[in-house]
């Protein structure tokens, strides 16, 4: 078994900041071409992928709102979710260790239900045990994820692919740049791959890509 103390910070934290970037430096990327070619470590729900149109029909984008908290009935969870901006590094600032069950939004993007690409980064393990996103990996096209918002609506999000980037030959418009223009769109990244220690870091992340499906209405007082 690996030995995770004390190592979660530089292994997640400072890869992250690397596909941060390069997402920044894609983000005015409105669709990835037909034909763009995978990662080395490949779309993890490729395998027996029923037709895209097997997948539910694209709902509109909603009007920007915050998002509060973050379900994933297929993994049993149930997170929180805070708004987060980049360190004195210039590093995207994640949840720290102590709130480890917390996940991350990249509040000066897109919000979760808007037209676009939103952003959400959470932990794989804290050093001593599993932490938010410890099973990202295991999600499966078609899968759902709810986001509740700030102003009462849920937005429902149903999972397109799950892949793992490694870090050689990198494509940020594939993984931040929105794949279809004019829909809303949802990115869940925690770190994957194997753990290197001559560098500290994990070398992958895993990245999963959701796209809107439905959304409740917001909740009205009497």
């Amino acid at each position: 078994m690996r030995d995770l103390t004390k190592r979660l910070p530089a292994a997640c934290a400072v890869w992250v900041a690397l596909l941060l970037g390069l997402w920044l430096w894609g983000n005015g990327l409105t669709e990835v071409p037909a034909g763009t070619a995978g990662p080395a470590t490949g779309d993890m729900a490729a395998a027996g992928r029923p037709p895209l149109t097997d997948l539910p029909t694209v709902h509109r984008p909603l009007t920007s709102a915050e998002p509060l908290t973050l379900d994933i009935p297929g993994l049993d969870l149930r997170a929180p979710v805070v708004a987060r901006g980049l360190d004195e590094r210039g590093a995207p600032d994640p949840p720290p260790l102590d709130r480890a069950g917390e996940v991350g939004w990249y509040a000066a993007g897109t919000a979760p239900g808007a037209e676009g690409a939103a952003l959400m980064v959470g932990h794989v393990d804290t050093g001593t045990r599993p932490a938010v996103f410890h099973r990202l990996d295991t999600l499966e096209l078609g899968q759902e994820i709810r986001v509740g918002r700030s102003d009462g609506t849920v937005a429902e999000f149903t999972v397109e692919d799950v892949r793992v980037l490694d870090r050689d030959g990198f494509d940020a418009q594939e993984a931040y740049g929105p794949r279809h223009e004019g829909r809303a769109e949802l990115r869940l990244i925690t770190c994957g791959g194997a753990y290197d220690p001559t560098t500290g870091t994990y070398e992958a992340n895993v990245v999963v890509s959701a796209y809107l499906t439905d959304a409740s209405e917001p909740r009205t007082h009497a």
